[in-house]
């Protein structure tokens, strides 16, 4: 279709498919530039559009080709190659499908054919004329197949075991109760050789010890519960189902076992880049490291390291919502991580954050930490695959491989090397001769000028660094209740509300006083303020903390003095009359401090909610 003038961009769409592709183009002012058509996947439809192409730039030489491409599975793969084979101007850009389907939508909300989907393709590139994706080494492309291969493979895999499990609650339900995997070696092995209740007590107990690898005790417990099981199926034809299964479980396993051969493979033939150096970080293997280049491909994607964790939706999710008959808003859920994001990404962080607790310094403190503060261990697992992300980010970005000294993560916050607090002349991780590019977190200095004393003078004041006394926190929080705080604080009888589930003013921040914003479960010992601007919430420890406008460390102390808890374990048994057990079992001699040299006035700060939250503060990011 001739042109009378020369256009200066022509915009070319392709939704793919798995047998064809539709191709439209659109001119700069919103009208085709010519004719759609669909070609074939294969070397006859290809070369149609190769000639289309050329006409295009017969009829306008200065028209410079704008290509969208629908990246619907691995459809556009071959195409993509194809395209950026010929020798004419073009940007090809390769978008994901979602953001190419609202696309559509908004511009063709009344149909969506393959043509609509093409003409939204079309618009996009050129009016929008998004950058180019840049195109992928072929060893890149290796690893990306090997990785989605395998990724596929796994969920096989799981549900297969999922099926012999559904099957195995009607052969031998007690099985499950006795070992949690029914996809370990020996479970396997033993449903091999004797795939049923009857044929598992029929059998000896030292035949079925002599299964490879199996535990005398499971195998004790399980020989007793065959011979009392209510399983329904039995006979021949379940037992060649169980074995069908096992089977195709340990057929699934070999075939996980040598796709992650061919990914570790792969990922060695890589050419180099600021990937290799991910392996240099404790926890992160070879396999690891391998799924996530195949994964993130480029870091240069992400701008700050929260885009990544976001990515692969390493991040806790509320999904509580709406009133309660009564009208009240509802207390705050049991957070759960996103289930968004890779499958495979996240299970191989997941197995590297139990590695990295124990040979990463920066994830081993973090997990310390968090378990000091009461976290459970699945949830301090999951803020420890957030770190190795943001490792990960910084590995890569800075192409440099990780150094355990950059920070020193264990030692305690504000302390040097020798435990004597640590004065801000060079900031940890900042030098004042460099000049930062971005914002720069560093520790603050140790020489703070003193305000003037108000509020409570009952309260302690920081206690130095060579007198701290060690404290088992969780140890601590054991011992007492929030509604015992509450009670001493006289704070309790104002609360209003069914058990456990309480509401009242919350102390810790101005405002309109007879808005009941703080909300406190008993039975959870939790506390939370809904005022946008207060947000405070926590434990027993942390609503003493926040009252008192101490420091958690000190908030300790005090608590313990005022209602004569223990500070950690040691103390107990030392108090108990075991003295010299106590000290074997801390491995430091123990010095009782004098009250006198601990406790002090506290020195307020004119915001109690800004030095509640500046006290929880953790080390800077790496």
């Amino acid at each position: 279709m001739p042109s009378s003038s020369s256009l200066a961009s022509i915009g070319v769409g392709i939704d793919t498919a798995r047998y064809g592709h539709r191709v439209s183009f659109m001119r700069p002012d919103r009208q085709p530039a010519a004719e759609a058509f669909t070609i074939l996947e294969n070397q006859q439809g290809y070369q149609e559009l190769r000639k289309r192409l050329e006409l295009l730039h017969q009829q306008h030489p200065q028209a410079h080709f704008h290509i969208r491409i629908d990246a619907a599975g691995q459809y556009a793969a071959n195409l993509e190659c194809f395209l950026r084979s010929l020798p004419l101007p073009m940007t090809i850009s390769v978008g994901e499908p979602k953001r190419n389907q609202d696309y559509q939508k908004a511009h063709f909300p009344k149909r969506t054919t393959d043509d609509t989907e093409s003409q939204a393709m079309a618009r996009f590139a050129v009016v929008e004329q998004p950058q180019a994706t840049l195109p992928l080494p072929p060893a890149m492309m290796m690893l990306r197949e090997v990785a989605g291969r395998l990724q596929a493979q796994v969920k096989q895999t799981t549900q297969a075991v999922n099926r012999l499990h559904n099957l195995l609650a009607r052969v031998f339900p007690e099985l499950a109760t006795i070992t949690k995997n029914v996809a370990t070696a020996w479970v396997l092995e033993l449903l091999d050789k004797y795939p049923t209740a009857p044929r598992v007590a029929q059998a000896r107990l030292s035949s079925l010890e002599k299964v490879p690898y199996a535990p005398s005790d499971k195998v004790k417990q399980l020989h007793e519960a065959a011979a009392r099981s209510v399983g329904s199926l039995q006979g021949e034809l379940a037992e060649t189902l169980v074995r069908e299964l096992v089977a195709q479980v340990r057929h699934d396993h070999k075939v996980e076992q040598k796709l992650r051969k061919l990914l570790q493979s792969a990922f060695t033939n890589l050419p180099p880049a600021g990937y290799v150096h991910l392996t240099s970080i404790p926890g992160i293997g070879v396999a690891t490291a391998a799924v996530l280049v195949a994964k993130i491909i480029d870091i240069d994607r992400f701008e700050t390291p929260e885009d990544l964790v976001g990515y692969f939706g390493i991040f806790p999710e509320e999904s509580t919502s709406g009133v309660d008959p009564l009208g009240q808003p509802l207390p705050p859920g049991t957070h759960h991580m996103s289930r968004k994001g890779n499958d495979l990404v996240r299970m191989y962080l997941w197995n590297a954050a139990f590695s990295a607790m124990q040979s990463n310094p920066a994830v081993r403190s973090l997990y310390r930490r968090l378990r000091a503060k009461g976290k459970r261990g699945d949830v301090a697992l999951g803020h420890c695959m957030r770190k190795l992300l943001r490792l990960v980010f910084a590995v890569w970005k800075t192409a440099k491989p990780f150094d355990a000294n950059h920070y020193p993560w264990e030692q305690p916050r504000g302390t040097s090397e020798v435990g004597q607090p640590a004065v801000n002349e060079n900031a940890v991780g900042h030098k004042p001769e460099q000049v930062a590019a971005e914002k720069v977190v560093t520790t603050a200095s140790a020489k703070v000028e003193s305000p003037p004393q108000t509020g409570n003078a009952s309260a302690p004041q920081s206690v130095p660094a060579t007198e701290r006394l060690p404290i088992d926190f969780a140890f601590l929080r054991q011992q007492i209740t929030l509604e015992q705080v509450l009670r001493h604080l006289g704070l309790f009888d104002d609360l209003r509300g069914r058990a456990p589930q309480l509401r009242g003013r919350c102390p810790f921040h101005q405002g309109d006083r007879r808005r009941r914003t703080l909300s406190v479960h008993l039975g959870k010992n939790a506390f939370h303020c809904f005022q946008a601007d207060c947000q405070a919430q926590g434990n027993a420890l942390d609503f003493w903390a926040a009252y008192h406008r101490l420091p958690v460390y000190e908030a300790a102390l005090h608590l313990a003095d005022t209602f004569h808890l223990y500070r950690n374990r040691e103390e107990k048994l030392w108090k108990g009359g075991s003295k010299e057990k106590a000290r074997r079992a801390a491995g430091v001699k123990l010095q009782v401090v004098s009250q006198t040299n601990v406790y002090k006035e506290l020195e307020h700060d004119s915001d109690p909610q800004q030095s509640y939250h500046k006290d929880r503060c953790f080390v800077p990011r790496f």
